[in-house]
């Protein structure tokens, strides 16, 4: 095999709910390699389906976690029969999905927490003052109350456990040799950080279970370097001694980095479930939404807020009214114009997460409920009424748009330029797409970078600033601002009319 030229590089690694990945950016911040083991397909000796094992009881999600350990002995040797030069790695970082590591992992799809989210709520004084305080109302999946459920279920494991850690600090720990601390951002959602101080929640420890700040370990920095790559990766594939761990993030955290966003942008993701990444600087907690502190900026925050009804809405729409055509579905918006003459829609075919309704609702321009709307006028409903709702909660969560915003968009609808002129001229700011294959890995690699280069004093955008950028896709239109500020406030008058009636509240 022709010799290689050396290339000094970091590593990013991606524990992620069906694989573990990992790619290498050199220092031009090009990815020269990138690898993965599937944990159906090349471990099927651990019975997973879709990474997961789904529990008789259909709320309990788990994974086994010796399947992450041996996925990554098994890329690593991928690597080194490749003939990767492990020693021009100079540093590595990485990212996992979000839950915390015992024989046998919950992970995110798991819901069997409900009691011990209602008494963790109870203990702080209720959902909106735990959102105050962490970030996020209580959540299933989060890991206080995992643990909680850990503790009164299991007391004698609880006590016989010596370090409790997240999938993030978990996998950082295999190449430090030894426990890695938790960084505060991946840290944020365990509904135990207090958000603003970056230190654990005595009323929040204390709720879920006894001695466990001992347990977690304090928490740091997301850019901190937490030691050297342990003597066994040195002495096995080659790397170098002074090879720097920098500490793992959360998967939604390091997807912000691989994105690069700065403050006052958002990123779009236009998928199955439609997902938007705010970078704030004054965050609003609220019982919606998740607010995490930065992994690049320990003086900010990101704000994560999900909506189930994404593409599959859209892609009804278009076979009902745009005859199964995208084409057509385009022309639809490119025929009616801006703020839809009024008319206002809100297209739940299945329960939304923000805000909580279903069904599909049309209004008239005089806030008439009707029964339908023309083909064309119902594609444009839908869509202004997508953007509408994201960016009235992301403004609940504190996100303003500011003269230097971008929008980042990603996921299948950001190649229709249609779809994204609308959301262009409803936030009243360019928008660019951009390649994120793998942004949580190349986000680990960027932030070994930052690590690297002095993490805390070194702003992140200085260190990534080689990176490709993204594409103009889209500019908002003449006069849209007069338009949506107009159409804004009443369709959130009508979003919480809705709401209302959902929950049997009087209007």
């Amino acid at each position: 095999m022709a010799e290689r030229a050396a290339r000094r590089c970091c590593l990013g690694w991606d524990f992620s709910t069906q694989q573990v990945k990992v790619v290498a950016v050199d220092a031009e911040l090009h990815v020269f390699y990138e690898d993965s083991v599937h944990f159906d397909r090349d471990l099927p000796e651990f019975g997973t389906q879709g990474g997961v094992h789904v529990h008789k009881d259909g709320v309990t999600v788990t994974s086994p976690v010796l399947m992450w350990v041996q996925a990554l002995d098994i890329i690593l040797e991928k690597m080194k029969a490749s003939g990767f030069d492990f020693s021009q790695v100079l540093a590595l970082s990485g990212a996992g999905q979000a839950c915390f590591s015992i024989s046998d992992c919950p992970v995110w799809m798991d819901s069997s927490t409900a009691t011990q989210c209602r008494q963790l709520e109870a203990a702080v004084g209720g959902a909106q003052a735990l959102s105050c305080l962490t970030g996020s109302r209580a959540y299933e999946r989060f890991t206080g109350n995992q643990i909680a459920k850990v503790y009164q279920q299991n007391p004698e494991a609880y006590s016989h456990t010596e370090r409790i850690s997240l999938v993030s600090s978990f996998a950082a720990s295999l190449f430090l040799g030894a426990y890695s601390p938790i960084d505060y951002s991946d840290g944020s959602g365990m509904n135990l950080l207090q958000i603003q101080d970056k230190v654990w929640s005595q009323a929040c420890l204390g709720a879920c279970a006894p001695h466990l700040e001992e347990k977690l370990g304090p928490p740091v920095p997301s850019c901190s370097v937490v030691g050297a790559v342990s003597s066994y990766y040195v002495q096995r594939y080659g790397f170098a001694p002074g090879c720097k761990v920098v500490a793992f993030t959360g998967d939604n955290p390091a997807s912000l980095a691989g994105m690069r966003l700065e403050e006052g942008d958002i990123a779009v993701s236009l998928g199955t479930s439609d997902t938007l990444f705010l970078w704030l600087r004054e965050p609003t907690p609220a019982l919606e939404g998740h607010i995490f502190c930065s992994p690049v900026d320990a003086r900010h925050y990101m704000a994560l807020l999900c909506f189930k009804n994404g593409s599959l809405m859209r892609e009804k729409i278009r076979d009902e009214s745009a005859s199964r055509s995208w084409s057509e579905f385009s022309k639809a918006l490119r025929s009616t114009e801006m703020g839809n003459g009024g008319n206002l829609g809100f297209y739940f075919d299945v329960m939304e997460i923000t805000p909580e309704i279903i069904g599909r609702h049309r209004f008239n321009a005089e806030n008439h409920k009707v029964s339908a709307f023309p083909k064309d006028v119902e594609v444009r409903a839908l869509i202004e009424g997508q953007f509408m709702a994201k960016r009235i909660h992301a403004e609940g969560l504190g996100y303003r748009v500011m003269p230097k915003t971008k929008i980042l968009a990603t996921g299948g609808a950001s190649h229709n330029r249609d779809i994204l002129q609308v959301l262009a001229d409803v936030f009243g700011a360019p928008v660019y797409v951009i390649d994120t294959a793998n942004s949580a890995c190349v986000g680990s690699a960027y932030r070994a970078f930052h690590g690297l280069a002095g993490g805390t004093d070194v702003p992140f955008s200085e260190v990534v600033k080689l990176a490709s950028n993204p594409t103009l896709a889209a500019t908002p239109s003449p006069g849209a601002s007069q338009v949506y500020e107009a159409l804004l406030p009443q369709y959130a008058r009508l979003e919480q009319r809705l709401l209302s009636q959902a929950q049997g509240s009087p209007e």
